[in-house]
């Protein structure tokens, strides 16, 4: 591949090497900010985006093309090869591989297309682990609404995003049998005070429920040896009375 990268100015470079190296489905949307916004202060946004024109042709009656027409198209195919080779350097290897041969333009749609494919199998398995995720009575109240949390950030960033209402009813309508009172108190005091709540204000409020549940450590040990002592007594009991 030809070294069009220095002809660039230091910043061009800095952003295909560091920001928008290796292109992958969960940064895409980053990398393509980071170079639209380095094509824009070059103007050359316009070669990306666009169908490269067709080649000039001969008019019935003309020796040699127009020159205007033909300096525009050679000026638009140089600078796709520059901005191919910007996008080139800032994937993998396999990408490089897959799409080196492409234009600018072309090479964007194809990177689009994949993303979308990415996107579509990503948002499928978040809205099912989503769905799945479900606090277990006895488990950290933090582990449950933190990883609730992520779904929804991950949610927002695959372009579906969650209102902050729909969020904190999601996380607790999958609470726990030993939330049941948190959730009578937690409702009749929104609808009193006709107050939206969000995720980390909800998060704090469970946190102090949490403080408030009995423990159960060692408690069906202990509870095993004294039922254990209890049944051994009372054979016994049996025992005696049979015997007299």
């Amino acid at each position: 591949m030809p070294d069009l990268l220095p002809k660039w100015p230091v910043i061009g470079r800095l952003i295909a090497y560091n920001s928008t190296r290796h292109f992958c489905g969960p940064n895409s949307l980053d990398w393509y900010r980071n170079l639209r916004i380095f094509l824009t202060s070059e103007d050359k946004l316009a070669y990306l985006e666009h169908h490269m024109p067709v080649a000039p042709v001969l008019l019935p009656g003309q020796q040699a093309p127009s020159t205007d027409a033909l300096t525009a198209y050679t000026h638009w195919v140089k600078a796709s090869k520059e901005i191919a080779c910007l996008m080139i350097v800032s994937m993998t290897p396999k990408l490089q591989k897959d799409l080196e041969y492409l234009a600018a333009y072309e090479m964007l749609q194809e990177l689009k297309t994949m993303v979308s494919q990415h996107a579509d199998q990503e948002l499928l398995q978040t809205v099912r682990a989503f769905h799945a995720c479900k606090h277990e009575e006895g488990k950290s109240i933090s582990a449950y609404v933190l990883k609730m949390k992520s779904y929804i950030d991950q949610l927002e960033r695959l372009g579906h995003p969650v209102s902050k209402q729909l969020g904190v009813s999601l996380i607790l309508t999958s609470l726990s049998k030993e939330y049941d009172t948190f959730m009578q108190n937690f409702n009749m005091n929104m609808h009193g005070m006709g107050k939206t709540i969000i995720v980390h204000e909800l998060y704090a409020m469970l946190k102090l429920h949490e403080q408030t549940l009995p423990k159960k450590d060692a408690t069906p040990t202990m509870m095993y040896f004294k039922a254990g002592r209890i049944q051994k007594k009372n054979i016994q009991e049996q025992k005696t009375v049979k015997g007299c």
